[in-house]
């Protein structure tokens, strides 16, 4: 039997432990920040314990939220299309498949889809128990 010699990485398959944690768990960081996507510090609620929660939102092509805000972070990554936010006074940011976000949370704000295909948003809420992960706003 012939012994070949095998490159760290395949290594650390064989051998656990062997090969540093960035080698045999590689990572992509979509996101790291400590305000939302208008600049607002981000900021937990504390009304009870913690709850995260995990959606897929879909907006229809040509179709747009409702206005809104989040009285807790949410984190949204985009699926697929890209999503027009109206942020009114604060102006309006474009999100594209593969960007990840921290949604504003006091400045309320509604998602648009000006494309030909269905926007799909992984929204992952980090709230607590008792606090909505989305609050509705009256139109003015």
């Amino acid at each position: 039997m012939k012994l070949r010699f095998l490159p760290a990485l395949c290594l650390a398959l064989v051998l656990p432990g062997t090969a540093p944690a960035e080698q045999a768990y590689p990572t992509v960081e979509l996101l790291s920040t400590t305000t939302t996507a208008i600049g607002e510090p981000i900021r937990y609620p504390t009304s009870g314990p913690a709850r995260i929660t995990a959606n897929i939102v879909t907006i229809a092509p040509g179709a747009d939220s409702l206005l809104h805000r989040h009285p807790a972070p949410l984190v949204a990554y985009i699926l697929d299309g890209e999503v027009t936010v109206d942020y009114g006074a604060a102006g309006r940011k474009v999100f594209r498949k593969g960007e990840a976000m921290v949604e504003a949370m006091a400045l309320p704000h509604r998602g648009m889809n000006f494309g030909s295909e269905p926007v799909r948003i992984l929204a992952i809420h980090l709230g607590a128990e008792g606090t909505a992960n989305v609050a509705l706003e009256d139109k003015k």
